[in-house]
């Protein structure tokens, strides 16, 4: 792969440079979710209010099963929230129907599951040019010149045409952060983002993410790892599913 310094100036080349606004690009007002099950009522997120402005690099930590997951879901439009209200980009998630949310993310977000969700019987660069198919952005070639370039700069090169399963995790990974970039989308949320990664391999995406936040985009990265954590400019520790501290 190439070293971090070259690996994140290139990709910033790849992208116009964001402006921060003094608005934020993410409100929650209030925000609940409670799940009905066998044992009882669980309340995974309780009143949970935030503001996430344009250009914040944060990390959203906390012990399995405090609401991180559940929190970055709300954000992403995945799930819904029992009570509250999500603002993302403009759009108020929670009056949004599932077509319209599906039709809103493909502009909006880029999202890099943790266990990356790569579709099987697609290539690699077939997977990467998906996100501008259904968008219908970009013409056909320019669609496929713009996956190679992200593939190249997530250090796949020579991968184009090969199906996730001859990848190793690591490799998967990577195609998935290609993927979520396709779109060019001003908010990229991460889940475990590094969890399959290198040392080297982790250190290129944290750069990456670093430097995109200094260009505008809103980096949102659930992790338990501190370390990883404090790499981000603001992080959101959720305990029980409430903020305890955010700093």
């Amino acid at each position: 792969m190439n070293d971090p310094l070259t690996y994140t100036n290139q990709l910033i080349e790849s992208f116009p440079s964001g402006v921060k606004s003094s608005e934020p690009i993410i409100l929650l007002g209030d925000v609940a979710k409670i799940y009905q099950t066998a044992a009882g009522r669980f309340i995974a997120l309780d009143g949970i209010n935030l503001k996430i402005y344009s250009g914040e690099f944060v990390s959203i930590v906390g012990k399995s099963g405090s609401g991180k997951t559940t929190l970055i879901n709300m954000l992403t439009g995945i799930d819904r929230p029992t009570s509250g209200e999500v603002f993302v980009n403009g759009s108020a998630l929670h009056d949004m129907s599932e077509g319209e949310i599906a039709i809103w993310r493909g502009a909006n977000l880029g999202v890099v599951f943790q266990f990356f969700q790569l579709l099987p019987t697609l290539t690699i660069i077939e997977n990467v040019m998906l996100p501008m198919d259904m968008c219908n952005i970009y013409t056909g070639n320019q669609r496929q010149e713009r996956a190679r370039h992200l593939l190249h700069l997530v250090g796949l090169d020579g991968y184009d045409e090969q199906f996730p399963n001859r990848l190793s995790g690591g490799q998967q990974q990577s195609a998935a952060i290609a993927r979520a970039l396709a779109n060019d989308p001003p908010i990229l949320a991460t889940d475990e983002p590094t969890g399959n990664l290198d040392s080297g391999a982790a250190e290129n995406v944290l750069c990456l993410f670093d430097n995109l936040s200094k260009e505008g985009k809103t980096i949102l990265m659930v992790t338990h790892d501190q370390d990883l954590a404090s790499r981000a400019g603001r992080i959101i520790q959720i305990v029980d599913g409430v903020i305890a501290n955010s700093f």
